[in-house]
């Protein structure tokens, strides 16, 4: 693209576009939906609300407004259940601090939901999945295994409490882990999402030109994703994770096939994955802490680049 505008596209697999409007602020926009995970609508809309907003919040900003995308199958499902979407939908967005000014929606044989959503920054204050630098710290603010649990939720085999547990975490927003790194300062910044930890990892090394090392045991999990992940209970999404990111991939002294399918696990709603200086580490994860983000995880480290680009230790 040769607008010198555009600061921000699809060239490094970033979370949102940018486009500068003046030389100190730029428009940031992302768009995201999916089909249901959940059999609840309300539940659903705040999910796929706080997914749409997630990507705002890894670029280092605040959203500004939203609009809706939907396809509806209405001669299968009653018009109640879109209303209960966009409900849910319209109260995540609100608890964001921003309203859903409209949207678009047709018919469709699946039913799909997603927001588009728009905020204005400060250019200096914009973060991306670029910045990453030898001897930064990663820092993952939410736990994996949603793939997992998503996954035995669509095979009716988890437990109500269960549920009940994925949802509240997959519709917690990210905007106070936003919040702390934006007070404390990091270099790059993406969320964890349908690539899984490991896909969004190797696409931070290769938009800024590094390595990465993670330590397996270090990466906090849902307790109950491993008893899927064991039996082999997992998403077809997380085999395909794992093959593309093999080639790039090398384990060191023997880790185990399920913490390797753990970091390939698709999330949905996950948090935000962070390269921050080492002298930040500390002052970065007592800061998610105090504003109880679900995790504060020192998982691993930014390399030189390295003929495999992400080296996983037990």
């Amino acid at each position: 693209m040769d607008d010198p505008n555009v600061l921000v596209a699809a060239d490094t697999a970033d979370d949102c576009a940018v486009y500068r409007v003046n030389e100190t602020h730029a428009i940031v926009q992302s768009v995201d939906f999916f089909t249901p995970i959940v059999d609840d609508p309300y539940s659903f809309g705040q999910i796929a609300a706080t997914n749409s907003l997630s990507d705002i919040y890894a670029m280092g900003a605040e959203p500004l407004f939203a609009l809706s995308i939907m396809g509806f199958p209405r001669h299968d499902l009653p018009l109640n259940i879109m209303s209960e979407i966009f409900r849910g939908g319209a109260d995540k967005a609100r608890e964001a601090g921003i309203f859903v000014l409209g949207g678009h929606t047709i018919e469709d044989s699946e039913l799909k939901y997603g927001l588009v959503v728009t905020a204005y920054a400060e250019i200096s204050q914009i973060r991306t999945n670029s910045g990453a630098r030898p001897g930064d710290n990663l820092v993952l603010t939410k736990p994996l295994g949603l793939g997992a649990i998503s996954s035995a939720i669509q095979r009716r085999i988890a437990s109500e409490t269960l549920i009940q547990k994925a949802v509240a975490l997959m519709a917690i927003l990210n905007r106070d882990a936003a919040r702390a790194m934006r007070e404390v300062g990091v270099h790059a910044v993406t969320d964890v999402t349908g690539f899984g930890l490991l896909g969004h990892l190797l696409e931070m090394t290769r938009a800024s030109g590094v390595g990465a090392e993670l330590f397996g045991g270090k990466v906090p999990a849902i307790e109950e994703a491993w008893g899927y992940i064991r039996k082999g209970k997992i998403p077809a999404a997380t085999h395909a994770n794992l093959s593309y990111v093999k080639p790039h991939l090398r384990y060191e002294n023997g880790l185990s096939q399920e913490i390797a399918l753990l970091l390939a696990d698709p999330q949905t709603a996950g948090g935000l994955l962070m390269a921050v200086a080492p002298e930040k580490t500390e002052a970065l994860i007592g800061r998610l802490r105090e504003m109880n983000t679900p995790a504060a995880a020192h998982i691993g480290c930014i390399t030189e680049e390295q003929e495999k680009r992400i080296v996983v230790h037990p």
